[in-house]
């Protein structure tokens, strides 16, 4: 490859204060200023082996400078997006030597990589003397050696981007939504621009097969993402929901959606729910059979949480305040928990949609167990299989009766029995809360008592034994918080319990809550969308309304 510096988010980049404009544009003017060059290099701490990562250059007033690649076989993606208050700044290199030049100054260099990296930053004083300085990134945990391997399911980096920023995010496997439409009817095989760079439709970009980068980083590029804004040209907010790794393009609109849904299934691609607050939402998962919900969706970003009260209230029993960060993450679990105890065993997973928001790639992603070593299509199936948890930052490993998350276990004569939920959380802040969560609820919080590593990482354990009276499912999650308080968090994908004779019966206000969802759209979009588009509304209130009957 040949040294190149792409810059994303290029509309946003003319509201940046960016120091290297500034003082380029005062040199020009006067010649007073003159640039010096730094020049440095990314490195594991144990090996001294230099490693791609993702570098923040920030001046001592917070303005971004960005570094490019000082080898000709390197490179070096810009990143420079704003919304709102929230800004990403930072630069995804290759494993080479990286340079910048800067005005005389104090500038902090911060480097990161990925979750298993703890980060690390220089205090650098700039003069006239060129410099070169070395960032080491300390690992505190190999998850590949524990068979444990990253993923993003909503991905809005251009392809030509993957070969740089996989490594650099250390991110194994990632699903760039090359289609995406935003009308109603609108097909994504003929659609004529891109949402992103009103350009073409980047069909010419699609293999429709596997690209590697190396061994084990690799994508997917033929995905589809329906992003339903205005129906017959009239605003008509509905949602979106992602078609993931499918193998022939899509000749058709939404909605309705049940076709679509019919061909994903037909080749083996798997159909993810977007954001749960989306008003078509809660009827997409009875309708279309939804496999995942993105239980790290695209609001919660890396930098400051923007979109607050946004899109659909939660419910009262939530006590979940959705204009808050914490809240807004306390709305999406709940809404899944309540998914869960209704039946629909949606598996967890994550995206960032990362080229369209002020986020890294990756910054929140899905882990998935593969004890047979990488291998993209077992990762896919690992995924399905809900073998996996989602984090923002802490690892989290957890097994309920010796067994991993997305097993089904079958109890028979659970009288007097005992359910043992073990495990352990890994994290660069100290883990401050642990929560086991069965049939929908907190059923305990515990004291995780973290202990330091050598590493400079976190540690904590668990060891738990719940009584068992019936049907169930089980997930652990934890929360780490930051030195100023924005919360990470970790949630396993569930391990269901079956007892025969005793299912598994959702709580009341759960079922009211999701059926009363659909009715309300139904209500709003009667008239605008078509009989047959709405008839799937009905059919998804009918499949609520049906567990009403044996609601608790």
């Amino acid at each position: 490859m040949t040294e190149s510096t792409i810059a994303s988010g290029a509309s946003s980049r003319t509201a940046s204060k960016t120091l290297a404009v500034a003082w380029l544009a005062a040199s020009a003017l006067s010649g007073a200023l003159r640039a010096t060059e730094v020049r440095g290099r990314i490195v594991d701490a144990e090996s001294g082996k230099p490693i791609a990562a993702r570098l923040h250059v920030e001046a001592s007033d917070g303005a971004a400078c960005f570094a490019k690649s000082a080898a000709a076989d390197g490179s070096a993606i810009v990143y420079d997006k704003t919304r709102g208050t929230s800004a990403e700044r930072h630069t995804t290199l290759s494993a080479h030597d990286f340079v910048i030049d800067l005005p005389a100054g104090k500038f902090r260099f911060t480097a990161e990589r990925g979750k298993e990296y703890l980060r690390a930053s220089r205090e650098v004083e700039v003069a006239a003397t060129p410099l070169e300085i070395q960032i080491e990134l300390r690992r505190f945990v190999d998850m590949a050696a524990r068979g444990w391997y990253s993923g993003e399911t909503h991905v809005h980096r251009s392809i030509e981007e993957m070969s740089n920023l996989l490594p650099a995010e250390d991110l194994n496997v990632a699903f760039p939504l090359t289609y995406w439409v935003t009308r109603s009817g609108e097909v994504p095989a003929t659609s004529g621009a891109d949402p992103i760079s009103g350009r073409g439709a980047r069909a010419t970009r699609d293999s429709g097969r596997w690209e590697s980068v190396d061994a084990t980083h690799v994508f997917w590029p033929r995905n589809t993402e329906y992003e339903i804004f205005s129906v017959d040209g009239k605003q008509h907010p509905l949602g979106a929901v992602f078609l993931i790794r499918h193998r022939n393009l899509f000749a058709a609109g939404v909605p309705p959606v049940a076709p679509i849904a019919k061909q994903a299934r037909a080749e083996g691609a798997l159909i993810e729910l977007d954001k749960h607050n989306w008003p078509w939402s809660m009827a997409l998962v009875p309708v279309m059979d939804a496999d995942l919900f993105e239980l790290s969706n695209n609001h919660i970003w890396r930098t400051d949480f923007l979109f607050k009260g946004w899109g659909e209230a939660p419910a009262a029993y939530m006590n979940a305040d959705a204009s808050t960060e914490r809240g807004w993450i306390e709305f999406g679990h709940r809404n899944y928990w309540a998914l869960l105890d209704c039946g629909f065993r949606l598996r967890p997973t994550a995206g960032t949609a990362s080229g369209v928001h002020p986020v890294p790639l990756g910054f929140g992603r899905v882990y998935v167990e593969l004890p047979g070593g990488f291998d993209p299509e077992a990762w896919v199936r690992g995924l399905d299989a809900g073998r996996s948890f989602v984090t923002t930052g802490p690892l989290l490993f957890a097994t309920v009766d010796g067994r991993a998350p997305g097993a089904r276990i079958e109890i028979a004569g659970a009288t007097g029995r005992g359910l043992r939920v073990r495990g352990e959380c890994l994290s660069a802040e100290p883990p401050s809360a642990l929560e086991i969560i069965a049939a929908g609820e907190i059923v305990r919080r515990l004291d995780p008592r973290p202990e330091k590593m050598d590493s400079g990482a976190y540690r904590a354990t668990f060891d738990e034994t719940l009584p068992l009276e019936g049907s169930t499912w089980v997930a652990v999650r934890a929360f780490a918080e930051l030195d100023n308080g924005r919360p990470r968090f970790a949630h396993t994908s569930p391990v269901h319990v079956d007892v025969p004779g005793r299912p598994l019966r959702p709580r009341r206000e759960e079922v009211e809550y999701l059926a009363t969802r659909v009715r309300e759209q139904i209500t709003r979009s009667r008239g605008v969308i078509s009989e047959e588009s709405l008839a799937e509304y009905e059919r998804a209130l009918a499949r609520y309304e049906a567990l009403l009957s044996h609601a608790r």
